[in-house]
């Protein structure tokens, strides 16, 4: 399931009942984040700090954490990584709240995917096209060869301005203007220079990327007709703009002639006309109802599935505008509904223990996701998902089970701030401040607020023995620097 958007309602009680354990609002959920945090649902968007590059160190890239999408995605990049030879386990796929048709990778381990690519292909072979282009970037080791690239790329705008320099100087000398104006020309030459040897670089690479995306196509025996879907949309889209690019000042390939060259290639694969499993295609038909009912407004979610479209995707996308719109017990009446037709699918009891725990019933909350972990145990997020309702229920019994479901979930997904969260709830409640400390810095830091992660981790250290494993991550905290993820 995700982590933060409309609601809050048992969040924001259950990290009131804190201060009876020294905890605030103002203490546990620091000013930026605070918002995040007294919002959670189904469908969670976190602003964690991945800085992508130096420029970007300050900027905040907007997540979407939902258990069914990531687990859908993996299902399509496995083949495709096999394919490529990456190890199973390298590449992290990131789910990015912007439902723009984009993707892209910054590092050999992370590959983001907006929302929207998922949300607006129609079949899985749009999606498995973009993942195997991206996925050509990766093993094409093209991240590094463009760093190598742009540094060439200032030497030779260095060399035209030095160039340029002399020029015009030697035209001052010689009270020459004509000799000047040719230097400051050169010196603004070499810099396009520059800037279109770096571009056309670029434009090799995603060439290099789409061919190599191919291959694995064939590879997996997957239809490159999706990823042709996906790239002729983009060449509509961009066929205005494009009449008055300069095609030598693009960093990507004119989209119309890439959608042309991979064409005449992908129409001779053996799998042209091959189908996707038909199970397959209604997974994907049921993230994008979810997609598109999480991320829009339920008047906006019932015109695109009116109640006249009574297929599953359509009932899944009105449980959750319903969810969003109406009483927690009305919500799920309507997902009870889908759990008769599919009584063995985690994701609806799940998305029942969401309504649930917004609905203002976390105890009510906890069977439907012991259900979903029945189904699909040792999900984290699922996991989680039970340390919350554990948590926000204020049963003290609760709490040890809590403790112990949050911690190992945290193992396998360090990267949940709502885990941390509740798990600081868990430990001040039962008087353990230092852990409760220790547990906030670790949520802070998932959200890209440094600063207020050292002060708590500052705060946790000086209260734990010397040298123990909970001391030590305090002090990781506290040494780690901005730029270890910029490099």
């Amino acid at each position: 399931m995700p982590e933060g958007y409309t609601g809050g309602r048992v969040l924001l009680k259950s990290i009131c009942s804190t201060f009876r354990f020294n905890y605030s609002v103002k203490d546990l959920v620091p000013k930026l984040a605070r918002s995040s945090v007294a919002s959670v649902t189904a469908l969670s968007l976190l602003f964690s700090g991945l800085p992508l590059s130096s420029a970007q160190a300050q900027s905040k890239v907007p997540l979407v954490r939902d258990a069914e999408t990531e687990n859908l995605l993996r299902d399509y990049a496995r083949p495709v990584f096999r394919a490529a030879g990456l190890p199973a386990n390298q590449v992290e796929i990131i789910l990015v709240n912007d439902k723009s048709y984009n993707a892209f990778v910054p590092d050999s381990r992370r590959m983001f995917i907006n929302v929207g690519v998922v949300m607006t292909a129609k079949t899985p072979e749009e999606v498995i096209g973009v993942i195997a282009h991206e996925t050509g970037h990766i093993t094409g080791n093209h991240l590094v060869r463009m760093r190598q690239a742009a540094a060439n790329a200032r030497v030779i705008s260095v060399i035209g301005m030095i160039l340029g320099a002399g020029a015009a100087a030697a035209g001052v000398s010689a009270g020459s203007s004509a000799v000047a104006q040719g230097g400051a020309a050169a010196a603004m030459g070499g810099g396009s220079l520059a800037q279109r040897t770096f571009l056309a670089y670029k434009r090799s690479e995603e060439s290099a990327a789409d061919q190599a995306a191919l291959k694995y196509l064939e590879r997996t025996g997957t239809s490159p007709k999706g990823m042709l879907t996906s790239f002729e949309r983009m060449a509509d889209a961009a066929l205005f703009s494009a009449r008055y690019a300069d095609p030598y000042a693009i960093s990507h390939p004119m989209p119309r002639d890439r959608f042309n060259a991979l064409q005449v290639k992908a129409k001779k694969s053996r799998h042209f006309n091959k189908k996707v499993p038909s199970q397959l295609q209604q997974r994907h038909d049921m993230v994008r109802a979810k997609l598109a009912a999480f991320t829009s407004h339920p008047k906006s979610t019932y015109r695109l599935y009116p109640r006249s479209n009574k297929s599953l995707p359509a009932q899944y996308a009105r449980a959750v505008a319903t969810m969003k719109s109406s009483s927690g017990k009305k919500a799920a009446r309507a997902i009870d509904k889908l759990i008769a037709q599919q009584p063995n699918n985690p994701y609806f009891y799940e998305l029942k223990g969401q309504a649930l725990l917004e609905g203002g019933n976390p105890a009510a909350a906890i069977a439907p996701f012991k259900k979903a972990l029945s189904y699909m145990p040792r999900n984290p997020q699922l996991e989680i998902w039970l340390g919350f309702a554990l948590v926000a229920s204020e049963n003290p019994q609760y709490l040890p089970e809590a403790k112990r479901i949050l911690t190992t979930a945290l193992r396998r997904d360090p990267n949940s701030h709502i885990g941390y969260t509740q798990l600081a709830i868990a430990y001040g409640r039962t008087g353990d401040t230092a852990m409760a400390d220790l547990s906030t810095a670790k949520s802070l830091l998932a959200r890209g607020n440094l600063r207020s992660a050292q002060q708590y981790a500052a705060r946790a250290k000086k209260k734990m023995k010397t040298g123990s494993i909970s001391w030590q991550q305090a002090d990781d905290i506290l040494s780690y620097k901005v730029n270890r993820a910029l490099r």
